[in-house]
């Protein structure tokens, strides 16, 4: 009887240890890349988005440690294990990562053409040649798109569309508002909403950027049911994407 409850207590003492050990810690940083947006994800870590990854993130004890790059880049630093994920990608959008259930935030995409244009909807998009940055496979998400061609940057999209070389130029309000702030007119040019998806972190495959993908999750349940986000996106002065019925 004694030596079954010494190696019964053995038993339940190495079951311990080896839990202990197969649950290695959270990571103290995660490795951020994204594209530099002024008031959202600009360089210098202002914006939108990266307050509100501080909030999900810092008072778990995980630090950001951001890195400003293109988002083709972005993506294939977090493919190469680089970085622990990269910022503002839509749902499966990027093949050979993962993504996790919660969204952090919606983009909000327009349609910016001559103001003397027909205004577009989505059921009309695809009546029309539209352009859009390399690598944000619109095609996936708008209906009945047909004719588009994808540019390397956003330098010539006004010209673009002064000469009639494109329709419609499909991008993210605040890109959008980069662009049309880079007119000499900003009234020969209108904005139409028509489109909101989701924003995701896109997470590399690696056994540390999974573990700080489940505590991402993890952390916006909380925050969504509490509503500690909403103060950030009013004091951003954007709209509040996780309403609750």
């Amino acid at each position: 009887m004694v030596v079954r409850w010494l190696w019964g207590g053995v038993l339940a003492l190495f079951c311990t240890v080896a839990g202990a050990v197969e649950a290695p810690a959270t990571p103290a940083v995660i490795h951020l890349a994204g594209e530099d947006w002024e008031g959202y994800t600009a360089a210098d870590g202002r914006g939108l988005a990266w307050d509100v990854l501080r909030q999900i993130f810092e008072p778990a004890g995980v630090k950001l440690d951001i890195r400003t790059e293109p988002y083709t880049r972005s993506v294939g630093l977090a493919r190469r294990g680089e970085v622990d994920a990269c910022v503002g990608s839509y749902r499966d959008e990027a093949r050979d990562l993962h993504y996790p259930r919660w969204n952090f935030d919606n983009d909000h995409i327009y349609a910016l053409g001559l103001a003397g244009s027909p205004v577009p909807t989505p059921q009309t998009l695809g009546n029309y040649r539209l352009a859009w940055v390399r690598g944000y496979g619109y095609e996936s998400y708008l209906p009945n798109v047909h004719s588009y061609n994808e540019v390397i940057r956003r330098t010539g999209i006004l010209s673009m569309l002064i000469q009639h070389r494109a329709d419609y130029y499909i991008d993210g309000l605040t890109e959008i508002d980069y662009v049309v702030s880079q007119a000499e007119d900003p009234s020969q040019f209108r904005r139409t909403h028509i489109a909101e998806l989701p924003l995701y972190l896109c997470f590399a495959k690696t056994p540390r950027a999974e573990q700080l993908m489940a505590l991402f999750d993890q952390r916006m349940e909380l925050l969504v049911k509490n509503g500690e986000l909403k103060p950030i996106f009013e004091r951003w002065k954007q709209p509040y994407p996780f309403e609750l019925d």
